[in-house]
């Protein structure tokens, strides 16, 4: 931008009276925003993105303004400062880009029908209408849409209705709030309602693409997460209604809106008799999310977007609270594990990561720091270790405290650590602030010397990493009492260790639970003991086990060949957390063989010596009243199988598939991806090809659709790989939402990988004009970075990449991605032999 100025600064504004006429058939918008506030300066600066204004008038005078594109901005002349009324008159084009005001498109019955809604977090509420675009910028608004209506057809925002007259929708005026958070949408929706307890009206809604019951499971969610909050937090919910909508074309997950919160279908709506355990409970914890951010971020909002993870972290640890409340039996810390502390440990080891918290001004950069590995997942952990610091009481009298300070206004992070410090005395930000504001985070070497237990910690690289001495207040969570509760020093001399451990009759350990955000790094003394008596650690010890060293084996601390003779001790656990470590460390294996070779078989060979047992266990098809853990663990076991190239299993796929071929939706949703994909990859035919992607484009389940292109995207036709990369840009086969997923199937496919590549080289400047301004989009980025090992692909991803390093919003992910690919391709050519050699000795 040319200007750091924070638009806030020249004008304050008070409330809003939006006037939009949005026209379908023609793809146009036009309005009239009149915005009364408290003018700072005779020249003020109101955002606008793409819009054509008219004219402006001061207090109903006309006024001299300039557009000024390179600030997102109006600049307009005033006669005075003070109290003033702005009324702009503007027009704009209604665009397919997911962001600002947009169409959603749908089938029903073979019609093709449209959904028009809005997303405008971080910076697209200036696509919709003149104001000022900051989080800090609260205001009131009273809104009201006029559009081209027909029977049937219904519109939502924010608040009711209060009347419509002339074809013209107004709706009550809101609370003070931030201008991301408005939100409006109609079409034809059907919808199911429900109220709370405290008589909050809770909604469901969806196209009639979908069966009534799929909005059924979402409705419930919703309502016990809003009781449970306004219980949790000691705060009503401050709204009439919660609404809950399923758009289909949407970019993110889905997005908190004060009253109307906009999901993907895939993350609301779900099939109550053949779903499965886990997608229910991705959807559970993004409602969750999106919920808990009614308070945490729309009642009380950062100041400005550098504190993003003030909103964003916090609702990423209270899903876990609250879906661990609503549904005790599905253990869903177990998923956290799983999910956010592997991401976050994973990413914030590459030098060059942001911090939690980060500094940003220009809108292209604020979108780009949106990486869910940091601002969501590793926040989330530091917001975890608080919360096992100070407890839930103070926790939740904390937060009561700070909803009362900051309602209907701005917050920055030490307010909250202010807050939470006066509920339990003790000084949280000064742990926080080691977290948050550096990047990255310590390994903590564990080690006897000269007899005595010894901890170090050092900054944790995986890849090249400059040491510039940073260090952390560590809840190192032992096991011994001798070790202290905080690490604040380099090193610590914890005592004498065999008297600590004949005291403690079990090994030494460090991060029990797995809750603080640091991997442990034991010496073979320490490392053999806990080895010994592996069988008596939790599933969460194990998992923790196996994920420090798989990390220490990616940071070249260890030799991953060290690692794979320790895999067989973990095959035959009955825990999902236990068996998504185990696999995740086999998966990295892969990247240390050439496709078909003598050393994939090897491996292909102790796939299935790890799975073979579980498979036989568990068998194809889910069993009545079989634990969560037996659901959730086999797909990892089912997928190792047919990786292995199991003839039982993929017999048993195909056996199940041809049995079902009339009706391969209904196939139980837990394993139809699996049957699917070997169908496909072993049986598969252009008929078949052709059949499954037509099926995706006209089923409205997401799940199922999900599962196709999982299926496709696997083909080792090279034919049919190139009919399908064609089909990246035809958006009525693959939505624009859906296609990075397609993508990154076709890359990650060997026989696909090039067809993938070229496509996303010849294709960028399409790309970019197609989803640039979705905060999704440097992942395209991210995804390659996760398939390329070698040294080849390495100089083609700089070849292609380095000239763009530039432009905004895409700096810091090529640096990192960059750095990324490189550490891959050392470590894949300094250890294969040794990898291979290792694996070859366990299976022979």
């Amino acid at each position: 931008m040319a200007t750091t100025t924070h638009f806030y600064e020249t004008f304050q504004p008070e409330h809003y009276d939006l006037y939009i006429n949005i026209n379908r058939a023609d793809k146009l918008i036009s309005g009239k925003s009149t915005i009364t506030g408290d003018a700072k300066a005779q020249e003020v600066l109101i955002h606008q993105n793409g819009l054509t204004i008219a004219g402006v008038q001061a207090d109903g005078a006309d006024v001299p303004f300039t557009v000024d594109n390179a600030i997102q901005g109006i600049r307009i002349e005033l006669a005075k400062v003070g109290q003033t009324t702005l009324t702009i008159t503007y027009s704009a084009k209604l665009t397919d880009t997911m962001m600002g005001i947009y169409p959603s498109y749908y089938e029903v019955n073979g019609v093709k029908k449209e959904l028009i809604g809005t997303q405008f977090e971080t910076t697209a509420a200036r696509q919709a209408f003149p104001c000022v675009d900051e989080p800090e910028a609260k205001a009131t608004f009273d809104l009201a849409i006029k559009y081209d209506e027909h029977d049937g057809e219904t519109i939502l925002s924010n608040m009711p209705e209060d009347h419509e007259a002339d074809g013209v929708h107004y709706f009550e005026t809101t609370v003070r709030m931030s201008t991301y958070l408005i939100a409006f949408a109609f079409g034809e929706l059907q919808g199911k309602q429900t109220k709370t307890k405290s008589g909050v009206t809770i909604g469901v809604f969806g196209t009639k693409a979908h069966k009534a019951n799929e909005l059924d499971f979402a409705l419930d969610i919703a309502k016990r997460s809003i009781e449970f909050y306004e219980d949790f937090y000691q705060t009503p919910y401050p709204l009439p209604h919660s609404w809950q909508l399923a758009l289909p074309d949407f970019s993110a997950g889905a997005m908190e809106n004060w009253g109307l919160v906009t999901y993907r279908e895939a993350y609301l709506l779900l099939d109550p008799d053949n779903t499965a355990l886990e997608t229910k409970q991705r959807v559970a914890t993004v409602i969750a999310h999106e919920l808990a951010h009614q308070w945490f971020g729309d009642l009380v909002t950062m100041k400005w977007w550098d504190d993003l993870w003030l909103n964003e972290s916090f609702a990423n640890m209270m899903e876990y609270v609250a879906t661990d409340a609503l549904e005790p039996d599905w253990h869903i810390w177990e998923t956290f594990q799983t999910s956010e502390a592997s991401m976050a440990l994973q990413r914030d080891a590459t030098d060059g990561v942001q911090s939690v918290h980060v500094q940003v001004e220009d809108p292209a950069e604020i979108d780009s720091i949106f990486d869910g590995a940091i601002v969501y997942a590793k926040g989330a952990r530091m917001l975890v270790m608080a919360r096992a610091l100070v407890g839930d009481d103070a926790l939740r009298a904390g937060l009561k405290q700070y909803f009362i300070n900051h309602k209907y206004g701005n917050a920055k992070g030490d307010d909250l650590w202010n807050a939470l410090g006066d509920a339990s005395g003790m000084q949280v930000g000064d742990i926080m602030h080691s977290w948050l504001e550096q990047p990255g985070y310590p390994v903590v070497t564990a080690a006897v010397v000269d007899g005595q237990l010894t901890l170090s910690q050092q900054q944790f690289f995986i890849g090249e990493g400059e040491e510039v001495g940073r260090q952390w207040q560590i809840p190192l969570n032992s096991n011994y009492e001798a070790a202290p509760a905080i690490m604040k020093d380099q090193a610590v001399t914890v005592g004498d260790y065999a008297k600590l451990r004949d005291a403690s009759g079990q090994p030494f350990r460090l991060n029990v639970g797995n809750n603080s955000h640091f991997i442990v790094k034991y010496d073979q003394t320490l490392l053999d003991d806990i080895l010994a008596h592996v069988d008596d650690l939790t599933a969460i010890d194990q998992l923790q086990l196996l994920q420090d060293l798989r990390l220490l084996a990616e940071g070249r601390q260890i030799s991953y060949a060290a690692v794979v003779p320790l895999l067989s001790r973990f095959a035959a656990s009955h825990s999902t957390v236990v068996n998504a470590a185990l696999y995740q460390v086999a998966g990295n294996l892969r990247k240390f063989v050439t496709p078909d070779s003598d050393e994939e078989k090897h491996l292909q060979t102790l796939f299935d010596q790890l799975s073979a047992a579980q498979v036989k266990r568990l068998g194809w098809l889910p069993q009545a009243g079989e634990s969560n853990d037996d659901q959730l663990t086999r797909p990892y076991v089912l997928s190792a199988a047919l990786y292995a190239k199991n003839s039982a299993a993929v017999l048993a796929a195909h056996e199940l598939f041809e049995g079902n071929r009339d009706q391969l939706a209904t196939l139980p949703a837990d394993v139809r991806v699996f049957i699917l994909r070997n169908e496909v990859k072993n049986f598969g035919s252009k008929d078949l090809f052709d059949s499954l992607l037509m099926a995706s484009r006209q089923t409205a389940d997401a799940s199922y659709k999900a599962d196709i292109c999982d299926a496709l995207t696997a083909t080792t036709d090279l034919e049919l790989i190139k009919q399908l990369v064609v089909k990246f840009e035809d958006a009525d086969t693959i939505k624009p939402q859906d296609l990075r997923a397609w993508f990154r199937g076709v890359l990650a496919n060997p026989a696909g990988e090039q067809a993938a590549w070229d496509w996303i080289r010849d294709e960028w400047s399409w790309l970019e004009a197609t989803v640039g301004g979705d905060m999704e989009f440097t992942t395209y980025i991210t995804v390659i970075s996760r398939v390329f090992h070698t040294a080849e692909r390495l100089a083609e991803f700089k070849a292609f990449f380095e000239p763009k390093i530039n432009t905004p919003g895409l700096t810091r992910e090529i640096k990192m991605d960059t750095k990324v690919i490189a550490s891959r391709v050392a470590l894949v050519e300094d250890e294969r032999d040794a990898v291979n050699a290792a694996v070859a000795e366990v299976v022979k």
